[in-house]
């Protein structure tokens, strides 16, 4: 699995320019972890709920749930925050996140053995 995060400063809106503080995720994953994760059915794994700086109030949080499937193939995951600050802290749960899931794919590619245990 390969990881790049960049950083890049935004400005939207029409009259009044608001600046944001893109976040772009782009996950590559070997053939064998993408083979997993067919076979396993995890594409529709969540593995981040999280609220961009241009969400509305009316909004559902599911619409911005990061789910495994958003980031296969090398698909890039763009997220708005309001402040840098918000945007390093996102970098640190991404990473954190990704690092649980190479973990959880890596147990999920072979079934558990028998064993005995003698207590």
């Amino acid at each position: 699995m390969r990881i790049s995060i960049k950083h890049e400063t935004v400005r939207r809106g029409l009259l009044f320019k608001t600046t944001f503080y893109e976040v772009s995720l782009t996950v590559l994953f070997t053939h064998e972890e993408i083979q997993i994760i067919r076979q396993r059915k995890l594409m529709q794994t969540k593995l981040l709920d999280r609220r961009p700086a241009t969400a509305k109030v009316d909004d559902r949080d599911s619409k911005f749930a990061l789910n495994v499937g958003d980031i296969v193939n090398g698909k890039t995951d763009r997220f708005l925050c309001a402040t840098p600050s918000a945007s390093k802290r996102y970098e640190e749960m991404l990473l954190d996140t990704l690092q649980q899931l190479k973990l959880w794919i890596s147990d999920n590619a072979e079934e558990a053995e028998d064993f005995v245990v003698e207590i």
